[in-house]
């Protein structure tokens, strides 16, 4: 590496909700020589971030622009509703969205669930983000809707949520420029796969394409035929031949 050269390094963004611990500690086993850098994003953010290069991948939301980004869907969350811990929703395991119809329904600027139209009787304002919605339900303003990730990374000890079971859900995938899928994406890739570090990627080399084919041959080229497997003419010659060492065997006279 010449002095001008940058060492490697790998950039993630990710969005509120979303936890990348778990692959974040799988990659700092596997590439301890490629820091992995954090960044949280908004998740409206999200797809510019990735366009200007301001990250190498990220976990999204879904949908993202499928003619300059690629996606692979990891998982879909489900959306809950949150209420104050008193509130009568509680008394249900999962609430519908009928059952939200008298209810004020928040729904904040940065809401990420695609709805056509939310149930419940719409506010006067629209908080501008999840986190002011969070505010307004405990002080007893209206109620929300959101993915589960949220609902939890907003807690409150004076608020709760439940399942609502016909709305909207949020899909979250990794992503990254079409057109720079690097090393050290792919790499990430198998990571979110579950790939194991012997794994194969997708950029395999032909001497490796080649190898099981050897071990297969070396596998069995040693191995014996089973008993009356043989060729026709070694299988045949083998029982002339343990015949006749039976007949020149003296008996034993009794």
């Amino acid at each position: 590496m010449t002095g001008s050269e940058a060492p490697p390094s790998f950039r993630l963004a990710y969005v509120p909700g979303v936890t990348p611990g778990k692959w974040v500690r799988i990659w700092n086993e596997r590439r301890p020589d490629v820091p992995l850098t954090l960044v949280q994003v908004p998740a409206a953010e999200a797809s510019e971030v990735l366009r200007g290069g301001d990250a190498d991948a990220a976990l999204v939301r879904l949908p993202v622009d499928r003619t300059v980004l690629s996606a692979i869907p990891l998982y879909t969350e489900t959306t809950v509703v949150v209420v104050p811990t008193d509130h009568v929703v509680t008394a249900a395991d999962e609430v519908s969205a009928a059952d939200l119809a008298d209810e004020i329904l928040l729904h904040p600027l940065d809401d990420v669930l695609d709805w056509e139209r939310p149930p419940g009787l719409a506010a006067l304002e629209r908080p501008a983000t999840t986190e002011d919605a969070v505010e307004l339900v405990a002080a007893g303003i209206g109620l929300l809707a959101v993915p589960q990730s949220l609902a939890r990374l907003h807690h409150r000890k004076d608020l709760t949520y439940r399942p609502l079971v016909d709305a909207p859900e949020s899909g979250v995938a990794l992503s990254w420029p079409e057109d720079a899928t690097t090393d050290l994406v792919d790499d990430f890739i198998g990571i979110v796969r579950g790939r194991t570090v012997n794994s194969t990627r997708g950029r395999a080399r032909p001497e490796d394409q080649a190898q099981p084919a050897r071990k297969r041959t070396e596998k069995t080229g040693g191995r014996k035929p089973a008993p009356g497997k043989g060729s026709r003419g070694g299988g045949s010659g083998g029982a002339k031949g343990s015949r006749g060492a039976q007949r020149g065997k003296p008996r034993r006279r009794s």
